[in-house]
């Protein structure tokens, strides 16, 4: 088959299989997945599992082999006349839903040429995506240099240890792409820092509980503390409401989520209640200087505020953000994510966040990962990037981000759409991570086809080239 008929094939089994695809996605999205108490054989919790269960049961009524291990990783595969592998790697956990959304997030529906619900991008949809692609190359039967699997992981936002146990117990793909990106290829991603902030016990202090975000890698859009306090502040101050309860005031605030890896334009509610706190006058002597620390955290998102601001030539500037914050025990838990360039460390950023807490916080569970960068001139890279430009009609080019997927893990891959820069959301439709998460049928069927070119093209190449 010359590339003008796989283009044509492609084309056909796109159209044919539309309304299928959106009928398996919608079986992934519907089952709330965010990671849970551990049980047998499914050790981040039912909701992975369930979800896990029923992407194989889709696999498995397209003809495929499928298999699992330890309860933490499935696959979908197809052989190939070698021992190589080309593999795709998703995942089948989402975050937490949140607040704002306009309908049930797991319960997913179609808008105006638009699917919306937790984990239609993120990364449920891709995953379907991926299946059908196999689908495709064995209905075709087009021959397979390299085995290709499928594998479905099931603790990505929260840890990845699902890939790191496959990974312990099955040889690294020779070249592996995770669908939980931009468009064209990311050949590189950011390190990745996160700890807590953990204020001392506040044996005199005002603020009763203090709770908000949803995710730690999220930029939480509601926050709510509770003070004592007898009157009601005259201040005002945007996205704030405060309402007098007996002796105490409930303070709540609503600002605009997104992903922790791209932060601009987001407002961060849990630095609009340290704000108010601060300008209100309504925190003790003794808890000012941890909220104040807090603030030059949340002032902004490029690290500057507490001391990390860092670029290179390879990544775009630091980020930094708060997400999540609760009072256990009189302590005020602050979480901070860092997605961080080549130009500065895991270590330099923890040494600098204690220079600026100036003693009034300790750095607890910390965690990071190093940066990443594989050449945008190697053959794999360069098959995937003509897929993308042969369909889209552009010329595109590799680019690097700060967001982390699997694709870190192993020895030789990137990650690859299906979300396409520049793309302007509807204002019914939300990012990943986000409320309304929503994705473009168009955009997902586009995708589909750029995945089947990429895996047919792949199977071509040396995959060590």
């Amino acid at each position: 088959m010359n590339q003008q008929e796989l283009r044509a094939a492609v084309d056909t089994f796109v159209e044919e299989n539309c309304r299928r695809i959106v009928a398996d996605i919608k079986r992934v999205v519907d089952i709330p997945s965010v990671e849970g108490t551990p049980e047998p054989g499914k050790p981040f919790g039912p909701g992975p599992a369930v979800a896990l269960d029923e992407a194989l049961a889709i696999a498995r009524e397209m003809g495929l082999s499928t298999g699992s291990f330890d309860g933490c990783m499935g696959w979908a595969e197809l052989p190939g006349q070698t021992q190589g592998q080309v593999a795709v790697i998703g995942h089948m956990d989402v975050v937490p839903a949140g607040n704002g959304w306009d309908g049930d997030p797991f319960c997913m529906r179609e808008q105006d040429g638009w699917l919306i619900g937790r984990g239609v991008v993120d990364d449920k949809g891709p995953c379907v995506l991926a299946l059908y692609a196999l689908k495709f190359l064995k209905e075709r039967q087009i021959p397979l240099r390299y085995g290709v699997r499928v594998l479905l992981g099931t603790n990505e936002e929260t840890g990845m240890k699902d890939v790191e146990r496959y990974l312990a117990a099955f040889p690294a793909p020779d070249f592996c792409f995770s669908p939980d990106a931009d468009f064209p290829v990311c050949n590189g991603e950011k390190g990745t820092f996160s700890a807590k902030l953990v204020s001392p016990a506040f044996s005199q202090g005002t603020i009763l509980d203090f709770q908000g975000g949803v995710a730690e890698n999220v930029v939480p859009d509601r926050a709510e503390c509770v003070v004592r306090c007898q009157d009601l502040p005259e201040m005002t101050m945007p996205g704030i409401t405060v309402e007098q309860e007996g002796q105490t005031l409930r303070i709540r605030a609503r600002g605009k989520g997104g992903h922790a890896s791209t932060p601009k334009g987001t407002v961060n509610a849990i630095g609009l209640v340290v704000d108010y706190l601060l300008a209100a006058g309504l925190a003790s002597e003794e808890e000012r200087p941890y909220l104040r620390f807090l603030q030059k955290l949340h002032s902004n998102t490029d690290g500057s505020g507490v001391g990390i601001a860092a670029q290179d030539e390879v990544f775009t500037p630091l980020t930094i953000i708060g997400g999540t914050i609760q009072m256990r025990q009189g302590r005020l838990y602050q979480s901070v994510d860092s997605r961080y360039p080549t130009s500065i460390t895991a270590k330099e950023i923890a040494q600098r966040l204690e220079s600026a807490a100036e003693g009034s916080a300790q750095l607890q569970e910390l965690f990071s990962r190093v940066p990443f960068y594989i050449s945008a001139d190697s053959a794999p890279v360069q098959v995937l990037m003509e897929a993308y430009n042969s369909v889209t009609g552009q010329k595109a080019q590799a680019f690097t981000m700060g967001g982390g997927t699997y694709a870190r893990h192993f020895p030789k891959a990137v990650s690859f759409g299906p979300e396409y820069p520049g793309a302007v959301l509807p204002d019914f439709v939300g990012p990943i991570h986000g409320a309304n998460e929503g994705a473009s049928l168009e955009g997902l069927l586009q995708a589909l086809k750029i995945y089947i070119l990429a895996l047919a093209g792949l199977q071509e190449v040396e995959l060590g080239g």
